[in-house]
């Protein structure tokens, strides 16, 4: 029994020691692990600490963001499209070293709008300074040409010429290349009278060949506006016979007033078999300008045999020879009522036109217009 009881005392013993050396094993996996959560929770403090300090600069540049002082210096030419936004604009004039970030000119900007367009700006400028100069019309390199109504071909190529960079062969180069003007099928002769009288804005890196197609698609648009092709052929005319009355409406008249009448008289006439004898058709044919034919002109003009003329033929010119506006168009598409054959500016300068049904009333006419123009 006693040797039982002590190889049961030595086994407990035994299994007592066992456990302690587990135990300090296991007090010692503990310290480890608490050791390396402290160090876990450190570097995770360190992190966010960083995370919070980033997150102050990058709020810091948002509010106060990256911006120049001044007014810059040399110049820098930027292109503002249709339809951009601010950011675009920003990211643009970053790009070009004009404002120093997007933010800084987007909050200059606020809620103003820009008009697309081409501007002279300068490098290392304030964003308000920047914005100052986009709001200043002066601040745009566009070229804007007023094309009026009643002007030649020549004498838009000129004028385009004298108002934009382009130069003046090139224009006529680009005029000569019908096909890639997008005339209407109609324009028989060509794009005489279909340079719309517009005010249009040329920026400095536009071809010559774009600024006349965009004219003649102006006229395009307006014609589609006003239903050219399908009024006149309710009135059974082809839209080139209504284009050669627009352009001597355009031509011959005074006020807008005056149009519709003087669209009657050409049909009248043409109705009549009558020449129809307008003198500015002989001024375009001859190349020379003014209000009334010498006998010379005229004489120059029937021996052009010109298919413009109106004098030694009858009939329409053969296509217009200025450029219409709506008003003329509207007039040759829908003329007033009445019977008269003839008129006469008798006072130019007023712009005062009368008009008369019979040759008597007519010579009267003339007879004043003579007078007024001797005073």
């Amino acid at each position: 029994m006693r040797e039982a009881f002590e190889r049961k005392g030595a086994s407990r013993a035994s299994r007592n020691a066992s456990k302690a050396r587990r135990g300090r094993g296991g007090r010692k996996a503990g310290r480890g692990r608490g050791r390396r959560s402290k160090l876990a929770m450190t570097g995770a403090a360190a992190v966010l600490a960083l995370a919070v300090a980033a997150g102050g600069l990058a709020l810091r540049a948002y509010v106060f963001p990256p911006d120049f002082d001044g007014e810059g210096s040399g110049e820098v030419e930027i292109v503002i499209k249709d339809g951009e936004t601010g950011a675009q604009v920003g990211d643009t004039l970053v790009e070009a070293g004009v404002v120093a970030s997007t933010r800084a000119f987007t909050n200059a900007l606020g809620g103003e709008e820009l008009t697309p367009g081409t501007y002279r700006l300068r490098s290392e400028m304030s964003a308000e300074s920047a914005v100052d100069l986009l709001l200043d019309p002066s601040a745009r390199a566009d070229n804007k040409v007023t094309v009026r109504e009643g002007l030649r071909s020549t004498q838009v190529l000129d004028l385009v010429a004298e108002e934009t960079p382009i130069e003046r062969e090139e224009l006529q180069a680009a005029y000569e290349n019908h096909e890639a003007l997008g005339l209407p099928e109609y324009a028989e002769e060509g794009p005489e009278g279909y340079l719309y009288p517009d005010t249009y804005t040329i920026t400095p890196d536009v071809e010559a060949e774009d600024v006349l197609a965009t004219m003649v698609e102006r006229f395009k648009r307006t014609a589609e506006e006003i239903g050219l092709e399908e009024r006149a052929a309710e009135s059974g005319l082809t839209p080139n016979e209504v284009m050669a009355n627009a352009a001597i409406v355009q031509a011959e008249s005074g006020s807008a007033e005056d149009m519709p009448k003087i669209s009657r008289v050409v049909y009248n006439r043409l109705d009549a078999e009558m020449e129809l004898g307008m003198d500015s058709t002989c001024f375009y044919v001859i190349d020379e300008y003014g209000i009334a034919l010498t006998e010379d002109q005229l004489q120059q003009c029937r021996e052009a045999g010109s298919d413009y003329a109106t004098y030694g033929r009858k009939g329409l010119p053969a296509g217009p020879f200025v450029s219409p506006g709506k008003d003329a168009l509207n007039a040759a598409l829908d003329p007033a009522d009445g019977d008269w054959l003839y008129f006469v500016a008798t006072d130019p300068e007023e712009g005062v036109t009368e008009f008369a049904e019979t040759s008597e009333e007519f010579e009267r006419l003339k007879d004043e217009f003579e007078e007024n123009r001797s005073e």
